[in-house]
């Protein structure tokens, strides 16, 4: 099949796009660059613009009709830079998207896939999520997520189009080929923040925020690697029509995780196990838009995509670093 992959030049986006090659897809990529990575376009079907220009998109469906599902990565993702400039958000992630879900409806795309975020839910007790607990995005860019999913499930109520939206939880780690990895030299992510220190480029990490109600004060997340959450777009694109299959609703929404939660502080710990010495580390207030965290039931992914995460923690770090060290040696020049 042919895929249009939205930001498909981003960490998540370009490594789905190898997801699909390697399984027998085409992956068609736009992304306007603003964040993207152009060399990770390299041999690939990609235009360069926005997923608001209608004209381009037009151009895009005459020239590959065969576009059999669209992927939508394509947004803002740093939560303090959403809470220091909410317009920007609300403008890229919201305005436009919803600019490009109407174009695909018109275009004859009725498949559409949305890269959603845990960061939708309320905090639980127990901090274990399935897709019916409350939601309450704590941020404007979590508020975006929210957003989209609410017009995405209207669209499909009310035009030709069938959503999943995908809440994913906290990815790590890189391509395990090397082909694509996190790349923002300043990274607002906790494994690329400890990387950086490993690698000298930072003197310090620091755990943000300590007093949360977890079993040792740092937040706790669920932390998935890059490839896993891959594999499970591939497979949402395969299982598409399947999931909607007898059910009355053509929307449905489906968390990523691996259903295990890991506080920061577990972590660092094996962050410097994998590393093989300790890192420099501190402890300082929580950030803005910043929360406890949570972590997935998945029994729904397993369900309807047949899929669990399969790498641990331990291999999303080695390939972090393993990622890193490859971008140094090209820097370096060897």
């Amino acid at each position: 099949m042919k895929i249009l992959v939205t930001g498909g030049a981003g960490y998540i986006g370009s490594t789905t796009c190898s997801a699909l090659l390697e399984a027998g897809h085409t992956p068609v990529i736009l992304d306007s660059l603003v964040t993207g990575k152009r060399e990770f376009t390299k041999d690939r079907i990609f235009y360069e613009g926005d997923i608001a220009d209608r004209a381009l998109l037009d151009k895009i469906f005459a020239e590959h009709p065969d576009i059999a599902c669209c992927i939508h990565f394509a947004a803002r993702i740093l939560v303090p830079e959403s809470v220091e400039n909410p317009y920007l958000y609300y403008h890229e992630n919201v305005a436009k998207s919803i600019e490009l879900f109407k174009a695909l409806d018109e275009l004859g795309c009725k498949r559409v896939i949305f890269s959603s975020s845990a960061s939708v839910y309320d905090k639980v007790d127990n901090f274990k999520v399935t897709e019916v607990c409350p939601l309450k995005p704590s941020s404007p860019y979590a508020r975006t997520k929210y957003m989209m999913e609410m017009v995405l499930e209207d669209y499909c109520r009310a035009m030709s189009l069938c959503g999943i939206a995908l809440r994913y939880f906290n990815p790590i780690g890189a391509d395990p080929k090397m082909r694509t990895g996190a790349y923002d030299p300043d990274p607002s992510h906790v494994l690329g923040k400890m990387v950086n220190v490993a690698l000298g480029r930072d003197p310090i990490f620091y755990i943000t925020g300590v007093d949360w109600p977890t079993r040792d004060g740092s937040g706790i997340r669920d932390y998935i690697h890059v490839w896993d959450l891959a594999r499970a777009h591939v497979l949402a694109v395969e299982r598409f029509d399947s999931i909607f299959d007898g059910q009355p609703s053509k929307y449905c929404v489906i968390n990523l995780g691996t259903g295990n939660g890991v506080t920061v502080k577990e972590l660092v710990r094996a962050f410097e196990n994998v590393y093989g010495a300790p890192i420099k580390k501190g402890e300082v207030d929580a950030r803005p838009g910043d929360v406890a965290g949570a972590y997935a039931n998945c029994d729904k992914a397993e369900k309807l995509l047949g899929w669990r995460a399969e790498l641990s923690v331990e291999d999303g770090i080695r390939d972090a670093l393993r990622w890193a060290d490859e971008e140094r040696k090209k820097v370096l020049g060897y």
